[in-house]
């Protein structure tokens, strides 16, 4: 492992006293480990003139299928608009069906279609084979400290959407 300042590992012999160098190179690691872990679906997404927006919203509807448009905009933290323009594009490729709420008319439930869970499981399986073998490179220990510092970095709205949806997902 690459070595700060003070001669501790970016492994963190010292995790309460990381130095700046230490600290940049965490930051370096994650935007080249986000840079791999969206590089084989942005490929997949690019052939068919989609982007990462697109991907956020195939994956949540399908984690809640029937979710409302006002909870994937919770979700997703953008705007009414911009997820409109890509909800739009999911309808109208055929990927995304929206239905009328039962309770409430106004609210619009959203499901993916047989060919928009077929692309959500070709995008998701080549981040799983990634994330599975960096999980079994690294470790268990290593795993679920990785997951504790993702979770320290989310912010409040953030964490709360992330554990109901862990609650409340597949």
């Amino acid at each position: 492992m690459a070595e700060g300042r003070s001669g501790q590992g970016f492994g963190g012999e010292s995790l309460l006293f990381l130095t700046d160098e230490q600290l940049r190179q965490g930051i370096e690691a994650m935007f080249f480990a986000y840079s791999g872990f969206t590089s084989d679906p942005d490929r997949i997404l690019a052939e068919i003139s989609y982007g990462r927006a697109h991907h956020r919203a195939i994956h949540f509807i399908n984690r809640a299928p029937g979710t409302t448009v006002n909870n994937l905009l919770s979700i997703l933290g953008v705007t009414k608009q911009s997820l409109n323009r890509v909800l739009r594009t999911l309808i109208s490729d055929g990927l995304v069906e929206s239905r009328v709420g039962i309770s409430d008319k106004r609210e619009r439930h959203l499901f993916l279609t047989t060919e928009g869970k077929a692309l959500e499981a070709k995008l998701s399986n080549t981040q799983r084979a990634r994330m599975r073998a960096a999980y079994k490179d690294a470790g268990p220990e290593a795993v679920q400290g990785f997951k504790k510092v993702l979770e320290a970095m989310m912010d409040a709205d953030m964490r709360r959407a992330y554990n109901n949806l862990r609650e409340n997902g597949q």
